[in-house]
């Protein structure tokens, strides 16, 4: 039998960009909170400038949980494979994967709320594919501003508003949605690479701007400004200058003594009342069981995460797996297209000084993404972001040769020590759709280190996906070639179906046949049940999620609060 704890106001099932959020409103506004959380406290002893550590072996993922990394496929009649080694910055720990990401920190554009219904309006029915799911999102942009707001000014995000009130300013983005007041920081500061891009990019009538970053461009609320040290994707800030969970959300949260953090806790399943109704938190710490009561259980273990602890808790009300009555959790399941659109150059004799500054310090532009060009003909709805980063580092560049240039031996040695700093590149990340055909499920044959089975990805891209990226890589070219570079050479497009950026799996909307969650992020099934992060997505969207993750898990949080009486009955 689990040892049974005190009962809480809520239990918080992970503590990255969604959980980790969700417990400062939720302890601010008085409710006790116990946050259970797979991995450990990290510090900033963990954070080395080790380009082999964080981005060859990725370290910090080797924290993930009982190695409960999902297989995947392409279709069913493919067997399902784990990938080798490292998978790519996906951790458990208290702050989770918000310790290590990547930092470009977006708003939604109003159109990727509308996707559907905007692109049958524009090119007609047949502009969505037969076998295609997505739908609109049960809200519109003028809903979350108010919460992409709230989180910019708490974390304190750099960037140069292009739209503030309605008034355009050409230095930012001209496609954004309007916000209510500019950026609470000014964007990190350019680089020769990112302007000579960004030059390049208006020389070709395209709308350039420095893009918005969840680090801090200088001191902001006791915390420190960035350093530029070149070591910040993959993992986390040794300066505490990234918009990291466990440094800005979980703190202040804790201080409030109503926030208890329970770390290297597994959670085993979602236990429910006769009623069917979510009771808490059944969860394995050392080799103890737990079980923590709560009046309301919050979700947020990351979209793989979600399905797969939703589908291991069964029950007589539940049979299918939590909120599975209508069989639609791990349905919907998108991966971005991220790497798939993408070209690289060789600017002969000139130094690119990529090595210094971060991920976080480019140059993007929007003329490709969205809506915002004409796609009659092309065949395919949306598109994605583009940009060019400064972080390289050289074993990453030692990769990067032109295919004119041998991949091994004295030509190679030769081209790279002249070469080696004179290449950089532009990337998309594809807004891809939802299909019948893509989806998450349980693998039968692989398990974790506790035997419960893994997640099982079935996903592969459609003809939508392969055309946008080849229009897409092909304006990156041209981009490029403007820039001077002397040898262009495109990527080649496919899906990434294990993705940091997935969606999908217990999807957002109004009717309960067709999706997981409420326009609340409730559930329709257990109405003290929330669910956090980009498993609600309704669409991927042409840039980083995690931004919108912060919004919607404060505005579900903001929901639980007004709403305790209700929904607790």
């Amino acid at each position: 039998m689990p040892v049974m704890l005190k009962p809480v106001d809520v239990a918080v099932i992970g503590t990255g960009a969604a959980g980790g959020t969700a417990l400062w409103p939720l302890a601010n506004a008085g409710l006790k909170v116990v946050a259970i959380e797979a991995g450990p406290r990290a510090t900033v002893r963990d954070y080395p400038f080790d380009e082999v550590r964080n981005d060859v072996r990725d370290t910090m993922a080797k924290w993930k949980s009982n190695w409960e990394v999902p297989t995947s496929r392409p279709n069913p009649n493919v067997a399902a494979t784990r990938p080798l080694g490292a998978v790519g910055p996906m951790m458990n720990a208290v702050g989770g994967t918000s310790i290590h990401w990547m930092t470009q920190s977006w708003r939604f554009l109003p159109w990727n709320f509308k996707m559907v219904s905007e692109s049958i309006k524009r090119y007609g029915a047949n502009a969505i594919p037969k076998d295609c799911t997505s739908i609109d999102w049960p809200f519109d942009y003028a809903e979350i501003e108010p919460y992409y707001d709230k989180h910019e000014y708490f974390a304190g995000v750099s960037g140069q508003a292009g739209n503030v009130q309605g008034t355009i300013n050409p230095l930012g983005n001209v496609f954004e949605g309007p916000r209510r007041r500019p950026y609470p920081l000014p964007a990190l500061r350019r680089s020769g690479f990112t302007q000579m891009i960004a030059n390049a990019a208006r020389a070709q009538g395209l709308h350039p701007y420095p893009g918005p970053a969840g680090i801090r461009s200088k001191a902001y609320r006791g915390k420190a400004g960035c350093t530029y040290c070149g070591f910040c994707g993959w993992t986390g800030c040794y300066t505490n200058a990234k918009n990291q969970t466990n440094v800005d959300y979980i703190p202040p949260a804790e201080k409030t003594k109503n926030l208890t953090v329970v770390p290297m806790a597994d959670a085993l399943s979602i236990e429910v009342d006769a009623d069917g109704r979510a009771s808490g938190v059944l969860y394995r710490k050392g080799n103890v069981e737990y079980f923590q009561p709560a009046k309301v259980v919050v979700l947020a273990a990351y979209t793989y995460g979600n399905v797969r602890l939703l589908l291991l808790s069964t029950s007589k009300a539940y049979p299918k797996g939590l909120s599975n009555n209508h069989g639609q959790v791990g349905r919907h399941y998108i991966a971005h297209g991220l790497g798939s659109a993408g070209a690289t150059g060789w600017f002969r004799g000139r130094r690119l000084n990529r090595y210094s500054g971060t991920l976080g310090q480019f140059t993007a532009f929007d003329d490709f993404d969205a809506d915002n060009f004409d796609h009659t003909g092309l065949g395919f709805i949306g598109g994605g972001m583009c940009s060019a980063t400064m972080e390289a580092k050289p074993i990453g560049t030692a990769n990067a040769v032109p295919p004119s240039v041998a991949r091994w031996g004295s030509a190679w040695k030769s081209w790279l020590a002249q070469n080696a700093d004179s290449v950089g590149g532009l990337g998309a990340q594809l807004d891809v759709l939802a299909y019948e055909g893509n989806y998450l499920d349980l693998d039968p044959s692989t398990r974790d280190n506790l035997g419960r089975p893994v997640v099982r990805i079935t996903f592969d891209f459609h003809e939508q996906e392969y055309r946008m990226s080849n229009y897409i890589a092909d304006k990156l070219v041209e981009v490029l070639k403007a820039a001077g570079a002397a040898e262009v050479w495109k990527g080649v497009p496919g899906p990434r179906a294990l993705s940091t950026h997935a969606f999908g799996g217990t999807r957002m909307g109004d009717s309960p046949d067709l999706n997981v969650v409420d326009r609340w992020g409730m559930s329709h099934e257990v109405p003290n049940l929330a669910i956090l992060g980009g498993s609600t997505f309704c669409s991927a969207a042409g840039r980083n999620p995690t931004q919108t993750i912060h919004a919607l898990a404060w505005r579900t949080a903001d929901h639980i609060v007004k709403n305790f009486a209700s929904i607790t009955g």
